[in-house]
């Protein structure tokens, strides 16, 4: 364990610790390169041996999803053609939200040996980590692209809106992952935690059932966070612009999670080295 480094982190504590926690951010921000190659050889790691590699994921994502989409429109009444784009979407886009929550909880925790042992920006670990994952959504995307060639998904300019819609997915991504992988080296009992309401947020969510099918029950979907996270990139997908007010309920999500997360971050992140 390098003592140093701790003890001239500790020294960073008092009333500047918002400057020093923006700093953090800005400087891990501008070791792109670094932080890119490290999450490209996670994913090059974890299938090192694999033929297919990560596309393992592909497979297995696309099985649960003509499974779901088959199951669930006999049951809800549903065409089949319509109703598989949805889940498709759905199922991609919410997977990536669930598992930057569950990850971002050991964005730091995972790397402890390394923050350990090496002065360097505590938010590298976290672009790292949502790197990996846009790397497996882009695997993942592959599905949609193979139902854009058979099925007739309405695409157009509203499909561009994808872009300003997974940027404020990983924007509140990296604020939650910032604030939970902090609380995760002091109390680890939270990784646990966030999972449990990742699955149960899985089922409350519209991701393979619609939003009208819920009568006299709409609070699931309208005080529901995750509910305008998906359908800010879902609908573009599905050639559709998500009205204004789904926007500023985003926007305002991650207004929120930056505040917190930061407030947080800048509070005990000289804490982090002995937490680890």
């Amino acid at each position: 364990m390098s003592v140093p480094n701790i003890i001239e982190r500790d020294t960073a504590k008092p009333s500047s610790g918002y400057r020093y926690a923006v700093q953090d951010i800005v400087d891990g921000l501008k070791r792109w390169e670094l932080w890119l190659s490290l999450g490209y050889q996670d994913i090059r790691q974890r299938y090192r041996r694999s033929s297919v590699g990560p596309f393992w994921l592909t497979i297995s994502m696309g099985m649960m999803i003509g499974g779901l989409a088959y199951l669930y429109a006999g049951l809800f009444g549903q065409s089949l053609q319509e109703y598989l784009p949805y889940v498709a979407a759905g199922m991609i886009v919410f997977n990536m939200i669930s598992t930057i929550a569950t990850e971002g909880c050991h964005a730091f925790v995972s790397s402890g040996n390394i923050i350990l042992q090496t002065k360097a920006p505590f938010s590298i670990y976290v672009y790292q980590m949502l790197w990996r994952n846009v790397l497996i959504l882009a695997h993942n995307m592959v599905i949609y692209l193979v139902l854009l060639l058979l099925l007739p998904i309405n695409v157009g300019f509203a499909t561009l809106l994808v872009v300003p819609g997974l940027f404020l997915v990983l924007l509140a991504g990296f604020s939650t992952s910032l604030l939970f992988g902090a609380l995760s080296t002091r109390f680890r009992d939270v990784p646990p935690i966030v999972a449990s309401v990742m699955q149960v947020a899985f089922f409350l969510s519209p991701v393979f059932w619609t939003p009208g099918a819920l009568r006299g029950r709409e609070i699931f979907v309208n005080a529901n966070p995750f509910y305008y996270m998906l359908e800010i990139v879902r609908m573009p997908l599905l050639g559709k612009v998500p009205p204004l007010s789904m926007w500023g309920v985003a926007i305002l999500i991650n207004l929120v999670c930056a505040l917190v997360a930061l407030a947080f971050f800048a509070r005990y992140r000289h804490r982090i080295p002995y937490w680890i």
